[in-house]
């Protein structure tokens, strides 16, 4: 299955709920980032580290598939 086909593919529901935290965590952290006002280093690194958790988190969920055929074979 290339990459395609597997981000296409139907999603279990414990992986969509997963895949919407880290869109939301992402969010947040890009919100902290653009904030216009000037916001301490602590929350700033805070920020980015959520973005790259809501990220990863995001597209590992996405990029995983629901396999009937497996469970048919056991």
């Amino acid at each position: 299955m290339n990459i395609v086909k597997r981000a296409k593919a139907p999603l279990p529901k414990f992986f969509k709920v997963l895949r919407n935290i880290g869109i939301a965590l992402a969010t947040i952290g890009g919100t902290v980032l653009a904030a216009p006002i000037a916001l301490p280093l602590m929350v700033s690194s805070i920020g980015g580290y959520m973005v790259v958790a809501g990220g990863v988190l995001s597209a590992v969920s996405q990029l995983t598939t629901q396999n009937d055929d497996y469970d048919a074979v056991q």
